[in-house]
C-alpha cells in the first residue's frame, strides 16, 4: 500500500514546515505549499525529493491553488490530508491607536479566510475519493475577545469555516479538524515586553498528527492547545 499524501500550504516556515518534519516522520509524503522558494526547496532537500515536493503558489489566488492540489494529486497519485496552514498577522487598532495601516489589512483577511475556504475548495474533491482528512489552522485568538484585533476575527472566521465544512462533508468519510494554537514562537510572533509562554512550532505539529493517527471512525472536530501558563484571556 502506498504511503499517504499530505498537501501543506505556509510550509516553508513556523507550524507548516514543523508539521512537514512531523508527517515525513510519520511516513507521509508531502506536496509542500509556499510563495518563498528558497526556504522551501531547503526544505525539500533536507526531507528528500523522492518524498516531498515544492510547489509555489499564492494562497489568495484560485488558479494557483487548484493547479497546486492538481499537481499534488497527479505526481503521487492520491491526496489523504490537506492542512490549511498559511496565514498572516498585522497588529490593527480600529480607534487607529497605532498598528498597520488599513491598506494592510487586507492581505491579511484574504490569507487567513479566502486562503483555506479555496484550499478546502481545491482539495476536498481529492479528498472524497481517499476518504482523507482536512485540516486547518486557526487560533486559541479565535475563540475570544481581542479588543481592536482583525486577526482574531479572521480566526474566528476560520472556526466557523471549519464547522460549516464538516457540516457538508457529513456522509462523505472525509473528517475536518481544526487545530487552535495559542501563543507560538514564530516569525509572526509579536514582541513584547515580558517574556510570555509561548508553543513551539514542533508542539502544534505533533496536535495535527493527534487527530490524522486516529481511527477513521474518529472525527477530532477540535483542538485547543496553549503553552502551560498562558494567561486565560489570550
Amino acid at each position: 500500500m502506498p504511503a499517504p499524501v499530505m498537501l501543506i500550504t505556509g510550509a516553508s516556515r513556523g507550524i507548516g514546515a514543523a508539521t512537514a518534519r512531523a508527517a515525513a516522520a510519520a511516513g507521509y509524503r508531502l506536496a509542500l505549499l509556499s510563495r518563498s522558494a528558497e526556504p522551501l526547496s531547503t526544505l525539500v532537500d533536507e526531507l528528500g525529493p523522492a518524498d516531498a515536493i515544492p510547489l509555489i503558489c499564492d494562497v489568495t489566488d484560485w488558479s494557483q491553488v487548484s493547479a497546486a492540489v492538481e499537481r499534488a494529486e497527479d505526481h503521487f497519485g492520491q491526496l489523504d490530508a490537506a492542512v490549511a496552514n498559511a496565514g498572516l498577522s498585522v497588529e490593527t487598532s480600529f480607534l487607529g491607536n497605532g498598528g498597520a495601516e488599513p491598506e494592510q489589512w487586507r492581505d491579511m483577511v484574504l490569507t487567513n479566510v479566502y486562503g483555506p475556504a479555496i484550499t478546502a475548495r481545491a482539495a476536498l474533491p481529492a479528498l472524497v475519493r481517499s476518504r482523507g482528512h482536512l485540516l486547518l489552522t486557526g487560533s486559541a485568538a479565535g475563540r475570544g475577545i481581542r479588543p481592536g484585533n482583525l486577526y482574531s476575527a479572521t480566526k474566528w472566521a476560520v472556526t466557523g469555516m471549519a464547522q460549516n465544512i464538516r457540516a457538508e462533508c457529513v456522509g462523505t468519510g472525509v473528517r475536518v479538524t481544526i487545530v487552535q494554537p495559542g501563543r507560538v514562537e514564530t516569525d509572526m510572533s509579536t514582541p513584547t515586553r515580558h517574556e510570555v509562554p509561548r508553543l513551539r512550532p514542533a508542539d502544534v505539529a505533533e496536535a495535527v498528527l493527534y487527530a490524522l493517527r486516529q481511527p477513521a471512525s474518529v472525527d477530532v472536530n477540535e483542538i485547543v492547545v496553549r503553552p502551560t501558563g498562558q494567561d486565560p484571556l489570550r
